[in-house]
């Protein structure tokens, strides 16, 4: 709902958080309801999404998200229970970290579906679930995007591609009140990212490339995420926001 300026009235968010079970999804999940928001679960595997929903009083449904028609139709369902939607996230992704000589064509093929079809299947269908009334889409890029990183090509072209997806939404249905935002995290603490980290020498190496010294906490990202997706914050759109350590912009003093 708006009022005669075309600013959101604040009222109680509904939003639909697609990989809702995952390590940012379900931070994102719990920060939401904390706050009175209404949230509706979606993702690949139904036991953690059900055990998730059933401890925060939640709505799901399971969603193949690199599916347009998948995620159209986890959509209609996420309107149709919360009586609408003013926000959607994609908190789905992937992690390759191969040189690209050593990446194969399968490797880059998921690559591109994880992380930049479920975001243009989530702008694709946000666009058109959004459009009476307005809201806020919240994209997840990567720092891998704005820094070279080595061993990153296949994950930081389609990290960047999701930086430009979030741009060019955000002009094209800026007149529909729809917001598009995206947020790049250096490396988090999830389960995606364990692998990275299964050894003492491995977590030292990525934590000394974050200036502030420390590895990200999926609260951290989720935070982020929430401020975007709150209609009070109506007046940011087609923005890129670093939750990094600083990673992409500063050199940490040796």
């Amino acid at each position: 709902m708006s009022d005669q300026s075309g600013r959101v009235e604040a009222s109680v968010q509904k939003v639909l958080v697609i990989g809702g079970a995952g390590g940012i999804g379900s931070a994102v999940a719990r920060q939401l309801v904390s706050a009175g928001s209404r949230v509706f679960l979606a993702g690949r595997s139904s036991e953690p999404l059900q055990l998730l929903a059933t401890e925060l009083g939640c709505e799901w449904a399971q969603v193949e998200a690199t599916d347009a028609t998948s995620v159209d139709a986890v959509g209609e369902a996420a309107s149709a229970a919360l009586g609408g939607l003013t926000g959607v996230t994609n908190c789905v992704g992937s992690i390759l970290l191969k040189p690209a000589h050593l990446t194969t064509p399968d490797d880059w093929q998921a690559t591109l579906a994880a992380n930049l079809s479920t975001a243009f299947h989530c702008v694709r269908m946000a666009g058109r679930m959004l459009k009476a009334a307005g809201g806020s889409v919240v994209l997840l890029s990567s720092a891998a995007a704005r820094i070279g990183l080595a061993n990153h090509e296949a994950v930081a072209a389609a990290k960047a591609g999701v930086i430009g997806l979030t741009l060019s939404a955000a002009a094209t249905y800026a007149r529909a009140r729809i917001r598009f935002n995206a947020v790049a995290p250096g490396l988090v603490r999830t389960p995606l990212a364990a692998g990275l980290l299964a050894n003492e020498l491995a977590e030292k190496a990525s934590v000394a490339m974050h200036p502030l010294g420390r590895l990200g906490e999926p609260t951290d990202v989720a935070r982020a995420i929430c401020w975007l997706l709150d209609p009070q914050n109506d007046w940011v759109t087609g923005q890129v926001l670093g939750v990094d350590g600083g990673l992409a912009d500063l050199k940490a003093r040796s």
